[in-house]
């Protein structure tokens, strides 16, 4: 929560004021990028040992975690009207989750459960849901609840999955 996503999300509804769209164009980037990731999750999955897979994604996890506590930027130097709502949002977002936390858990999450179309739609609908706050409630709901409270949160979160995945290294 509060990443560069969300503020892209929040960015060109505010732009466009056409939510439905801007949320197609979220869907069509997400479904793409993260069946990219989790095609080379399951890809490293059969490659790496499941020991040495629990013990970075445990990292990750915990990378994670720490790398939601500090707010992302999103930088102003695009140029969104040129191409429509749809066909901007829909680079803009493919664009932005390269390489970004959300495509490194996909990636994290198809080594563990090495199923590329479970995994895409797990992540695509957990990137809908907390985009779709922005596109539709981003406003009204970043005046009631700080946005250091949501990273807090999401941070513990990925902490937990770090303390599980430790574990299972531990334990194994």
């Amino acid at each position: 929560m509060g990443d560069k996503t969300q503020l892209l999300a929040f960015s060109l509804a505010t732009r466009y004021r056409r939510p439905w769209v801007v949320m197609a164009g979220i869907l069509t980037a997400t479904i793409l990028n993260h069946a990219l990731a989790a095609s080379v999750g399951t890809w490293v999955s059969t490659h790496v040992p499941p020991r040495v897979m629990a013990g970075v994604l445990a990292a990750t996890f915990i990378g994670f975690g720490l790398w939601t506590l500090k707010p992302d930027t999103l930088d102003d130097d695009a140029r969104p009207d040129r191409f429509g709502p749809y066909l901007t949002t829909t680079v803009l977002f493919f664009l932005a989750e390269m390489a970004d936390k959300t495509q490194l858990a996909t990636v994290a999450l198809a080594a563990r459960y090495q199923s590329i179309v479970l995994v895409t739609v797990g992540t695509t609908l957990g990137m809908l849901a907390s985009d779709g706050l922005a596109v539709f409630l981003g406003e009204r709901f970043a005046r009631r609840v700080p946005m250091h409270w949501l990273r807090r949160a999401a941070a513990t979160v990925f902490f937990a999955f770090g303390g599980v995945s430790l574990y299972a290294v531990a334990t194994a």
